[in-house]
């Protein structure tokens, strides 16, 4: 299921690495990021969780609650929080409803094989439950700090981050060339005309005796 900015955001109750249980009505009046990873300690979420770990403190000045969401069990969770010190709850969705109701469940390509898994993607919800901002399939570099610029937009401090790549704008083509003007051919000099011979004076006629 696809989500839509604006839409409620599905409800949900899971079991929680802090030992309590976690649903969506809980969580009104906070701003809320949830993202679904793959797997406890591989490299990709590790580096992802420790992102996360490290943006907690700006993340809770803004009012925002982080939550991390995977198959693993409880057991995992809380094994993969305290190895990377993780200061945010981890949530156990062992029959993949909630990854399934939040598009993060479905045909992903891995090592270059189509598979079903979980997609690596982030939610952020407002303070009524609305999906405020969705990123269906993340790249963990630099991430954060997309997911850190909207809860700043969400609380007016700033524009709101693309959750989708923009669009590139055409390169401009160079414009063509002008051909150069071509220079007048220089004017060729006239030729001379050959000055007009001056008629041989006549000798005077020899006198009869």
């Amino acid at each position: 299921m696809a989500l839509t900015v604006g839409q409620l955001a599905p409800d949900f109750a899971l079991k929680s690495s802090d030992g309590d249980t976690v649903s969506l009505l809980s969580l009104r009046g906070s701003l809320v990021v949830i993202y679904f990873y793959p797997r406890d300690n591989t490299p990709g979420c590790t580096i992802e969780a420790e992102a996360f770990r490290d943006a907690s403190p700006t993340f809770a000045k803004l009012g925002a609650r982080i939550f991390g969401v995977s198959k693993d069990s409880i057991a995992s969770h809380c094994k993969f929080r305290d190895k990377f010190k993780l200061n945010f709850p981890l949530l156990s969705d062992p029959d993949g409803t909630m990854l399934a109701a939040y598009g993060a469940w479905g045909q992903k390509v891995m090592y270059g094989k189509s598979m079903l898994g979980i997609i690596r993607s982030t939610v952020l919800i407002g303070e009524d439950g609305r999906v405020l901002a969705h990123w269906p399939k993340v790249s963990v570099k630099g991430h954060v700090d997309e997911v850190l610029a909207a809860v700043r937009a969400a609380r007016g401090q700033g524009a709101p981050a693309a959750t989708t790549p923009a669009a590139k704008p055409a390169a401009k083509k160079p414009a063509a060339a002008k051909p150069a003007a071509k220079k007048p051919a220089a004017k060729k000099p006239a030729a001379k005309k050959p000055a007009a011979k001056k008629p041989a004076a006549k000798k005077p006629a020899a006198k009869k005796r």
